[in-house]
């Protein structure tokens, strides 16, 4: 299956990254708060490819972090929200794909020095503008809409939503593309655009509109 073959790309592709982010948590010692466990920053010795990156490489981890989280978070949703088992399994591939490319950027922007954004919106104090004007990105009310559906009222919002946010996802990848310099962020923006095209391919079929 196309998806499947696309998923464990990007899964390998992030392997790295995420081994790396396990190596620091575990090294970080007695937190009573427990802040390193539930959001780790990894630490500029993180092994990453090597390569120049530039400006439009930045900018790219740094939107595509917080637009995977809300995909993440709809996905979450869906775990006992849905009352479709494709739906759920749909979501849970979702899940499988984009934590680990979080972990995966967020070691990019560590090792070049970046701020990674910490938040589900990105903001954090960094002037990156209302989160929500990204390509795809769902508005608060649209989250809350969402958070109130059940069954198949869920069903048809969450895939109507996220083909909006794959799309937009896409969008962010192809400028990547054009404007990025790094090759392993050119690399991941090639994988999500067709892993993400093929997704909103099945999901419109699971719609009924394609």
């Amino acid at each position: 299956m196309k998806t499947a073959r696309s998923l464990h790309r990007r899964t390998a592709v992030a392997a790295a990254a995420v081994a790396a982010f396990a190596l620091f948590v575990t090294g970080c010692g007695d937190d009573s708060s427990g802040s390193a466990a539930t959001s780790p920053r990894p630490t500029t010795s993180l092994s990453v490819p090597a390569g120049e990156h530039n400006q439009g490489d930045v900018d790219f981890a740094q939107g595509m972090i917080p637009h995977h989280r809300q995909a993440v978070m709809m996905a979450d949703m869906a775990e006992t929200r849905a009352s479709s088992s494709d739906v759920k399994e749909l979501a849970e591939e979702i899940k499988k794909a984009q934590e680990p490319e979080i972990a995966t950027m967020s070691a990019w922007l560590t090792a070049w020095g970046e701020e990674v954004p910490q938040g589900m919106d990105g903001m954090d104090g960094m002037d990156h503008g209302d989160a929500s004007s990204m390509p795809g990105m769902m508005n608060d009310q649209q989250m809350n809409d969402m958070r109130g559906a059940s069954g198949t009222a869920f069903d048809t919002m969450f895939l109507t939503q996220m083909i909006k946010h794959h799309e937009g996802a896409i969008t962010m990848a192809e400028t990547e593309k054009k404007e990025g310099a790094y090759g392993p962020a050119k690399e991941l923006a090639d994988d999500i655009i067709t892993a993400q095209k093929a997704e909103i391919t099945h999901m419109r079929e699971m719609l009924g509109t394609n």
